[in-house]
């Protein structure tokens, strides 16, 4: 099996992994998002949230749940399984696993993670099942870098 494929976990499996990480005196750290078209934004995201910790886990969005965000027509382009695919294939990122609701509160209450890691687009108020996590840290996003930007760029216009 690919290292990449072994990356994808059910939520019931990372539980029992974090508990055992936990144990080794690991610091977990999550971060979540549809992650529709991977790019240079998001890598960063990634990598930044990676080093504030020894075990990064990324949940992400279910296509329902994606739907459900609003992001806009036809959306998300990629399947939850290629978008889980790409996530799990990056060398900053150690698990991978998909919820299906509008945020990762039952997710997160299920983890109890050490470092919750959030884009500072998010405000701390808006963050959901941060009181789950030890602490949450939000890091600057790459400017001029988001899933809708480039969308709208492959489409020939810039605004809506």
């Amino acid at each position: 099996m690919p290292r990449s494929k072994a990356k994808l976990k059910t939520s019931r499996r990372l539980a029992t992994l974090r508990q055992l990480w936990g144990w080794e005196g690991r610091k977990v750290v999550f971060t979540n998002g549809v992650f529709d078209i991977l790019h240079a934004g998001h890598v960063q995201l990634l990598e930044r949230a990676r080093a504030l910790g020894d075990v990064l886990i990324v949940g992400v969005n279910t296509d329902a749940s994606a739907r459900r965000l609003g992001k806009g027509p036809g959306r998300p382009v990629n399947r939850l399984r290629d978008r889980a695919a790409l996530l799990a294939a990056l060398a900053c990122v150690d698990a991978v696993v998909a919820f299906g609701e509008d945020t990762p509160e039952e997710l997160l209450r299920l983890l109890k993670p050490d470092i919750l890691v959030k884009g500072a687009d998010y405000a701390m108020s808006g963050i959901a099942g941060a009181r789950h996590a030890g602490r949450v840290v939000r890091v600057p996003l790459k400017s001029g870098y988001s899933t809708t930007a480039l969308i709208r760029r492959l489409q020939g216009r810039r605004r809506p």
